[in-house]
């Protein structure tokens, strides 16, 4: 029991020094930005290269993907994705390094040249791949045709995940009035519910100070009142262990 408590209080400890320092990092969001557009990326050309060889068997449409691949498309997609993110802060005015919100980064990568990029990452690898005869000439000239298409559905795909960034940070907000409602209802059963929500929509969403900031703030005091007991009578002395003050 001893061993438990000590480790639940060393989790709030935790928090209480991470909150002293920064919640989140360029690097993070970075991170976070590369992996969830070069998947969304991805998908947007997979679903291309079905348009643009329509009486292509589901095999030879993965062995084309895979011949670009091999031909230095995923590189190029990501040095595509790099460069419009550090480009699209400069035009966008963040000079920080960081986004303060999903919306500045949804404007960065739009004004920093995004398609253009992935288009010329897509021209090299069917320049590359041509030429070594991994993928027909005939075929090259269908995707370069076609290759608008293919662009097309990866703007529409990338403007679709932030809208979808927007729709989870307003329901992580939701999330968090009800859980509030809850605490001020003393209904822990209730909190936990939104809780789990918290946790498990902060995976989906880019990193954000203050979108961290607030869900922290939410966790040291459910973890307070989790380790009482669910007693919601909690001295000084406990807040002051959880690092926040209730309002």
């Amino acid at each position: 029991m001893e061993e438990i408590l000590e480790e639940k209080n060393n989790t709030l400890e935790q928090n209480r020094n991470e909150d002293r320092q920064e919640l989140v990092t360029a690097n993070e969001q970075k991170s976070f930005l590369d992996t969830t557009l070069g998947k969304v990326v991805n998908t947007a050309v997979d679903l291309g290269l079905r348009w643009v060889l329509p009486d292509f068997v589901e095999k030879q449409v993965i062995d084309v993907k895979n011949s670009l691949i091999k031909g230095g498309l995923k590189e190029g997609i990501d040095k595509a994705i790099d460069s419009a993110v550090e480009l699209g802060k400069s035009v966008t005015g963040i000079f920080t390094g960081k986004f303060e919100n999903v919306s500045q980064a949804q404007n960065a990568v739009k004004n920093g040249g995004i398609i253009d990029g992935i288009s010329d990452a897509l021209d090299t690898a069917l320049s590359f791949t041509s030429k070594q005869g991994w993928i027909p000439r005939e075929v090259t000239s269908m995707i370069r045709q076609g290759k608008n298409v293919i662009l097309d559905n990866v703007s529409n795909n990338i403007e679709t995940e932030f809208v979808s960034q927007l729709n989870s940070i307003e329901k992580l907000g939701k999330y968090e009035n009800n859980w509030r409602t809850y605490y001020q209802a003393q209904d822990f059963a209730g909190m936990e519910r939104e809780y789990q929500k918290i946790k498990d929509r902060l995976k989906e969403v880019l990193p954000i100070e203050q979108t961290l900031k607030q869900a922290r703030e939410i966790e040291n005091l459910h973890l307070l009142i989790k380790n009482n007991g669910q007693n919601f009578n909690l001295t000084q002395e406990q807040l002051a262990l959880a690092g926040i003050l209730t309002k």
